[in-house]
């Protein structure tokens, strides 16, 4: 045999390094942050476009206010953030033995989720709606308003709505219920801690709220993430956040309209 033989001595065959399956906490929360600043970056590069095209503005806060809401410039930018998320969550799930689809639990659910979680978003808006009109506080951010009277002004409305309905919750469902979700679950955190830190992470990306539209963003966030665990789907919460973007759209367009 040759392994007994020392003129033919067996190939050595060096071990080889497993990957990792999934990021824990701290790998999913400092990945996570650098998809953050990505997003912010691809976001804010559209931005300093509009702001410096035509040269460095002489009066620059209110440059920086007058682009703050325009509705081309809004869409443009959310529509910028996607490619830069997508990138910046490849990047962790190249360094592990999952695939990009399995990582972010790309795969369909059954249509009884879909309309379960149809029913719940349905119920969970009406709920705040009718809070707002008891404590008297505005249903819809002024600010929404705003940047739709401005995307009309820029005949960029279809582009505000594919920026906010598909745009928008693409790449924040990548980065909030696919990849912190995914590895925050398998953490110590477990599947309740990951929901409620997840739905936390995505609520900070709505700094245009005040702290009442925080609590109804962080409250779908919740619903979102209990969503994600039961259909184990991301892109069931993909489309429920753009069926709710929609909802919002076209209550601002009503308002706007009514205005």
């Amino acid at each position: 045999m040759d392994s007994l033989n020392p003129a033919t001595p067996p190939d050595i065959v060096e071990p080889t390094r497993e990957r990792r399956r999934v990021w824990k906490f701290w790998g999913t929360a400092l990945w996570g942050f650098l998809v953050f600043v990505a997003m912010f970056v691809g976001q804010i590069a559209v931005v300093a476009f509009f702001l410096f095209r035509g040269g460095r503005p002489e009066d620059f806060g209110e440059a920086v206010n007058v682009i703050a809401k325009s509705g081309l410039t809004i869409s443009l930018s959310v529509i910028g953030g996607l490619p830069a998320v997508a990138a910046a969550v490849w990047l962790p799930i190249h360094f592990t033995s999952t695939s990009f689809a399995d990582y972010l639990a790309l795969r369909w659910t059954s249509w009884k989720n879909l309309v379960l979680g149809v029913i719940g978003l349905v119920v969970l808006v009406e709920g705040w709606d009718l809070l707002s009109k008891l404590t008297g506080h505005e249903v819809l951010p002024e600010f929404m308003i705003d940047v739709l009277k401005s995307a009309r002004n820029d005949n960029a409305v279809w582009l505000l709505v594919i920026a906010i309905c598909v745009a928008a919750p693409i790449a924040e469902e990548f980065f909030a219920r696919g990849f912190l979700y995914r590895g925050w679950s398998e953490s110590f955190l477990k599947v309740p801690g990951a929901i409620v830190l997840s739905s936390l992470a995505w609520t900070s990306l709505h700094l245009q709220y005040d702290w009442y539209f925080f609590g109804e963003v962080f409250c779908i966030g919740l619903w979102f993430g209990y969503m994600r665990y039961r259909s184990k789907s991301t892109w069931l919460t993909i489309v429920l956040h753009g069926l709710n973007n929609l909802g919002a759209v076209v209550q601002t367009m009503w308002l706007a309209g009514s205005s």
